[in-house]
């Protein structure tokens, strides 16, 4: 079985390594027309797939797992020359992305396992919830965690009895079909995941091929996009979307612990991550002291490397993105401590930490997605969720502080929270992943995750026959008057209600 679906087109697709431009490989473009063959072999497969039990399903996934952990230096190795990433993250987001696999074989029977709900007045039927899976999902991968994130979906999608086509980023695509050839000699079922490549055509051709469900991780105006070109056959979409996510520091904060977890929070992956600390509201006492235990952190990375802390930026237009938030920023008022615009050299940004910055900014509105600290002074808490809440997203957040932070995490409008840690939520395969307003809608991970790539069942079975059937034209002629007084007794001022008011009226000596 090949890697990639097989392509008459004659285009192919660099990846480049954006630390040094040299080409990594190319891959095919693919059609619509060889996209819509790759879903109809999709689809055999999830019918044989769907049929086996969850001990079968286990069993391949589990081998699937193991084959992916063999080839863990590959699979780094790739996604540092590809995505520009070090070394040291590279593994890290292969150990992630199989303790999402683990989860999603661990916890799928229970997860899709038939429920009984109560029955109401029918109390002659049973009532089940039961879960089955769609089919085949495509999944559109996004290029800053180009196999962590997709196997956020392909996991738990495959865990549910579901086929994947899989369309990762053009800027990362190698890592994919690397994904895609470790599948094909793994399991015993062909075209289970495959991978079709291609920029933005050959995603919207992946939309519009009858999948049944998109599952995509991406900007929130590609989400729109994707979302418009499923509409077409009413395919359901799952979007995972941009984030600026708030971090809250409170006056009791461990700020060691709160600084350390800032840098770590807000730089990783280059600030390349849906995730990122994007935005810190620091109280008015301890700010400075924040500011400068942070900018301690910052000037203790390496830049560049295979050891370093922080690798090369994958696309070239992201480095002129956080450019423009920069020079806004500065030229309405920002201080620069560390970093800056004028600290950028080719696709390496020099991670900046800014002061002084409000909303009238970008970068405290607009996702910067780059290794970008911006710090603001508030007076109160209720202005620090205020300002945390004042935004068109809502995916991850942060709070550090004392007795008060689980309260204060409450009250942020997001879908996920850390509190006195950071990124938490995204270690955690358990818990579901997703966030609100621009970020998106839909869960993947966890429970939430597998469900997401099934259909809900309602079953109602009759047990046995009572006098009263309430499905049948065959009524008794006093059938309204009996109904009446049913409405009254269980829903109204009936004999429950009278038998309180007796109640109250005996107490109050009446």
């Amino acid at each position: 079985m090949a890697t990639v679906a097989s392509t008459t087109n004659p285009d192919r697709l660099s990846s480049l390594n954006p630390a040094t431009g040299e080409v990594v490989g190319t891959v095919p473009v693919h059609t619509p027309a060889e996209v819509d063959a790759v879903v109809a072999r999709a689809r055999i497969a999830a019918h044989a797939w769907s049929q086996l039990s969850f001990e079968a399903r286990a069993e391949e996934l589990t081998a699937f797992r193991k084959a992916l952990a063999a080839h863990a230096d590959e699979l780094a190795d790739l996604l540092h020359r590809e995505n520009g990433k070090p070394e040291l993250e590279a593994y890290t987001e292969v150990m992630m992305a199989l303790g999402h696999l683990k989860e999603a074989v661990g916890r799928a029977e229970t997860a899709m396992a038939p429920k009984k709900v109560s029955s109401g007045m029918l109390a002659n039927y049973r009532a089940t919830i039961s879960y089955h899976p769609l089919g085949v999902i495509g999944v559109i991968g996004p290029w800053n965690y180009p196999l962590n994130t997709p196997m956020g979906s392909i996991a738990y999608a495959l865990a549910a009895g579901n086929a994947v086509v899989f369309k990762p980023s053009e800027l990362t695509p190698l890592i994919a079909v690397k994904l895609a050839e470790i599948a094909a000699k793994t399991f015993a079922l062909p075209d289970l995941l495959q991978v079709v490549t291609g920029a933005g055509s050959t995603g919207a051709a992946l939309a519009k091929s009858g999948v049944d469900k998109i599952a995509f991780t991406g900007s929130a105006a590609t989400g729109k996009r994707v979302m418009m070109a499923a509409a077409e056959r009413l395919t359901p979409v799952l979007l995972e979307l941009g984030g600026k996510d708030p971090m809250i520091v409170a006056e009791d904060a461990d700020l060691d612990k709160a600084a350390e977890a800032c840098v770590y929070g807000a730089l990783t992956n280059a600030g390349q991550a849906c995730v990122s600390v994007e935005r810190v509201y620091v109280a008015d006492a301890v700010h400075d002291r924040f500011v400068e235990e942070v900018v301690k952190h910052v000037r203790e990375l390496k830049i560049g490397g295979d050891d370093g802390h922080l690798g090369a930026m994958t696309s070239s237009a992201q480095v002129a993105i956080v450019k423009d938030h920069l020079d806004d920023a500065i030229a309405k008022g920002a201080k620069v401590h560390t970093g800056g615009p004028d600290a950028i050299s080719g696709n390496y940004i020099q991670p900046t930490v800014l002061t002084g910055v409000d909303h009238k900014m970008k970068v405290m509105n607009d996702e910067t997605f780059g290794p970008v600290i911006p710090i603001q002074r508030v007076g109160s808490i209720d202005e620090a969720v205020k300002l945390a809440n004042d935004s068109k997203y809502g995916l991850g957040s942060t709070v550090f502080g004392g007795k008060a932070a689980r309260s204060i995490a409450a009250r942020i409008r997001a879908g996920m929270t850390s509190v006195n840690s950071v990124l938490g939520f995204a270690g955690i395969p358990s818990l579901p992943f997703g966030g609100i307003g621009d970020s998106g809608f839909g869960r993947i991970h966890g429970d939430e995750g597998i469900r997401e790539f099934t259909r809900t069942k309602s079953t109602a079975e009759q047990m046995l026959s009572i006098p009263m059937n309430m499905m049948s034209f065959r009524q008794p002629k006093d059938m309204p008057k009996k109904l009446r007084g049913m409405i009254k007794q269980l829903y109204g001022d009936g004999v429950v209600a009278k038998a309180t008011d007796g109640w109250r009226r005996f107490r109050a000596g009446k």
